[in-house]
């Protein structure tokens, strides 16, 4: 089987190390892919954004399946395209109606609702009724949670304990602070817990729960500072134990496949569901339509078995034929950024003690290095990058595998590097 998998971070060359195990592939292409990938696939030339492109590479190097890593292809109707000029193609990743999931707060949100799926109470507004918005912010206690509707690459939500400050970002939301995605912002309800993400893949009538994960989004330690992309991940999640995870299962997962199909969404691929614990009982915080990043590469090092045959299976809708088999160790993932993210920093800085990931396929125990925000330029690896490496590390728990992780990041460095020291460390009082 030949695979183009879409996307060039850390998520898609974590995509990429697991599927280059698979007995089933024959040869694997990313596009565009990044230095990381470039070790164990053909990366190819071409931007996601046109899908014209994408076709002439798929037909050109006779991919049989294509993977969907970033959200935008989604939303902008990929699986949709291809179904017209190449239904014999296997997609993975839902049609447009169901990357609606993602691409629109208010549409999860309502589907929520409609399908009796926990979540925190909420409002949606627009510029013409900012009024209305002010007046349902004052129903509200502290801290106060605003989305915006459309993608906003992650930087979409803003938390505040100020009423007034809460005022003045929702009206700079209307004003274009996220371009059109805030054209509409969910006021929501705060919901005070601990999160996790859940990831499920589909057929869109059977699904495979995947190894669970937690992630750390704030830059600073102890989640402190801005919001990134994420600073590192762990899995599995100590809170996430068998009686919670049922509770997920039964109130959010099933019913979230049942409400998809009494809808007559298309939905092959992966759904990653946002979770908050709230003393015990789960709330659906967010749906994304694929992988999350940087809980991938933590993800992918704990499945034991082959995912390129559970990816063709859910292509097939025969999911249910197919077995995950889970590691019973840890994985822990650090995330290396360029100094002032996720503000300006400075790109095109070597970097060196990188180690050659692609001998680390059959090492379970050794880290590996996902490459996020990388480049190569006269034969060096440079940073190109916000998020520029994610090191992740296997071990008999999460504190021996962030041990590792932070060993061989040490190893590792460029100009003006920073990386989270405190990965796990509030984990530490759920494990006595």
């Amino acid at each position: 089987m030949n695979v183009l998998i879409l996307g060039s971070g850390g998520r898609e060359h974590a995509l990429a190390w697991k599927i280059s195990q698979s007995k089933e592939l024959d040869k694997l292409f990313c596009m565009s892919g990044n230095p990381g990938t470039a070790s164990i696939a053909t990366n190819l030339s071409g931007d996601t954004k046109y899908f014209a492109q994408i076709e002439t590479q798929i037909r050109s190097n006779n991919i049989n399946m294509l993977v969907v890593g970033p959200e935008v292809p989604l939303v902008d109707g990929i699986r949709d395209y291809f179904g017209a000029v190449m239904p014999e193609l296997m997609v993975i990743g839902p049609d447009k109606k169901g990357a609606a999931l993602e691409g629109s707060k208010d549409f999860a949100k309502e589907f929520m609702i409609r399908h009796n799926i926990p979540t925190a109470r909420y409002k949606s507004f627009t510029s013409d009724t900012i009024h209305d918005a002010y007046r349902f912010l004052g129903t509200l206690k502290p801290p106060y949670v605003l989305k915006a509707d459309g993608l906003a690459a992650g930087k979409g939500v803003v938390i505040t304990d100020d009423l007034k400050d809460a005022e003045r970002e929702l009206s700079e939301m209307f004003e274009g602070k996220f371009d059109d995605a805030g054209h509409k912002v969910v006021i929501e309800e705060f919901l005070s817990g601990i999160e996790l993400s859940v990831f499920i893949l589909t057929d869109g009538v059977h699904y495979m729960i995947l190894p669970e994960a937690k992630d750390y989004k704030r830059i600073g330690e102890h989640d402190t500072g801005l919001n990134t992309g994420g600073m590192g991940s762990v899995s599995p999640v100590p809170f996430a134990d068998k009686s919670f995870m049922g509770k997920v299962e039964e109130r959010i997962i099933k019913p979230t496949i049942a409400g998809l199909r009494s809808e007559g969404i298309d939905y092959c691929g992966f759904i990653f569901i946002g979770l908050m614990n709230c003393g015990g009982d789960p709330y659906v915080i967010e749906y994304n339509v694929r992988m999350g990043d940087p809980e991938t590469e933590s993800v992918m090092r704990r499945i034991d078995s082959d995912l390129l045959c559970h990816l063709a299976a859910a292509a097939k809708g025969e999911l249910d034929k197919e077995t995950i088999r889970i590691s019973s160790s840890s994985a822990v993932t650090v995330v290396a950024v360029s100094g002032g993210y996720p503000e300006h920093y400075i790109k095109g800085f070597q970097i060196s003690g990188l180690p050659d990931c692609s001998k680390y396929s059959d090492t379970k125990s050794l880290p590996v290095v996902f490459h996020a925000g990388t480049a190569m330029k006269d034969g060096k690896t440079v940073t190109s990058g916000g998020r520029v490496l994610a090191v992740t590390a296997m071990g008999d728990n999460i504190f021996e595998a962030g041990e590792s992780a932070y060993k061989a990041l040490s190893e590792i460095n460029f100009e003006n590097i920073y990386y989270r020291k405190d990965i796990t460390d509030d984990l530490k009082s759920l494990c006595k």
